[in-house]
């Protein structure tokens, strides 16, 4: 887990933000059965907004080359960071934005 949490907050992360990502936050579960869940939540104001930085990031050259690296990395290691492949999902808010804590950060 300290090698994928440490992939994402070095290699990720940072490229997501520069192209305009908000992070609301990142948790994982506690290890069950050899198994741990992390969950990311990212906040877009649309679904174009997040195709334009997904775009971005993918066309990152540098970016793109640096995750590989590190992939291969771990690969040639033997350490497999993903059981599955990532889950992604669009969600709409249920409440007016002002009535969240997200409004704050605006």
């Amino acid at each position: 887990m300290d090698e994928f949490n440490h992939l994402f907050n070095e290699f990720l992360l940072p490229t997501q933000l520069k192209y305009g990502a908000s992070l609301v936050g990142r948790w994982m579960t506690e290890e069950i059965e050899g198994a741990i869940e992390v969950f990311a939540i990212w906040e877009y104001k649309s679904l174009e907004e997040y195709q334009n930085i997904e775009n971005q990031v993918k066309g990152d050259e540098e970016h793109v080359k640096r995750v590989r690296n590190q992939h291969e990395e771990l690969r040639i290691r033997g350490e497999n960071l993903l059981k599955e492949s990532p889950k992604e999902d669009f969600l709409l808010s249920t409440v007016p934005w002002n009535k969240t804590i997200l409004s704050n950060f605006s």
